[in-house]
């Protein structure tokens, strides 16, 4: 039986990189799992679906080993071919709704809300699990449009009853203004997969919530 994570939100997000080489984003994710991240989106944009499947599989065994949740990042047939844990949904895939139809109520559904509060009620509304917001920083993986004020973590969560993710060029330093506005998760990809002692950066990251 698939284990309940739902309830769960709080500490270091790490999202995988488009890396072909499974061998080595197992090695990298297994480390950072060593060192206390919560949870792990596995997200490669250029992958084909027999990768995909391949590399979600393989995390998911790895995930299972250290009761830490797999979600899927936008594809909701993998996310219930495999059997992971959740599925992160972008603003302009999906609805929030038609995901949670397809996932069912115990699996996560992650909401990314970019910089709008209105975004969030909807996600709310519509049965997300959380709420993601940025990016914050400037990024070295995503380009994005604007910058997110660091200002609606603290008003949705005094609006919207759900864990905050924050992400977009998140390091150690420039997570703890975010953390402080009560941000429940520090989504990260480059702090982690790409940057040298990526382990003792993601304790350090994951000791935030310590």
């Amino acid at each position: 039986m698939k284990p309940d994570y739902s309830k769960h939100l709080r500490g270091l997000y790490i999202v995988t990189p488009d890396w072909d080489d499974t061998a080595q984003l197992l090695a990298a994710t297994e480390l950072a799992l060593q060192n206390g991240t919560a949870l792990v989106q596995y997200r490669h944009k250029t992958a084909s679906l027999e990768q995909s499947r391949a590399q979600a599989e393989a995390l998911l065994v790895l995930c299972r080993q250290y009761k830490v949740p797999l979600v899927i990042n936008d594809h909701v047939d993998l996310c219930l071919a495999i059997d992971a844990d959740g599925i992160h949904v972008g603003g302009t895939d999906a609805s929030i709704a038609e995901v949670r139809k397809a996932v069912g109520p115990n699996r996560i559904v992650g909401a990314s809300c970019y910089g709008t509060l209105e975004l969030a009620h909807a996600a709310y509304r519509d049965g997300a699990s959380y709420v993601a917001f940025g990016g914050f920083y400037p990024s070295r993986v995503k380009k994005y449009d604007f910058r997110t004020a660091p200002e609606i973590i603290a008003q949705s969560k005094r609006e919207i009853p759900l864990p905050v993710v924050v992400i977009g060029g998140i390091t150690l330093e420039n997570a703890v203004p975010l953390v402080e506005q009560g941000a429940d998760m520090v989504a990260v990809i480059s702090s982690v997969y790409l940057v040298p002692q990526g382990e003792r950066k993601t304790r350090e990251l994951a000791d935030l919530y310590r």
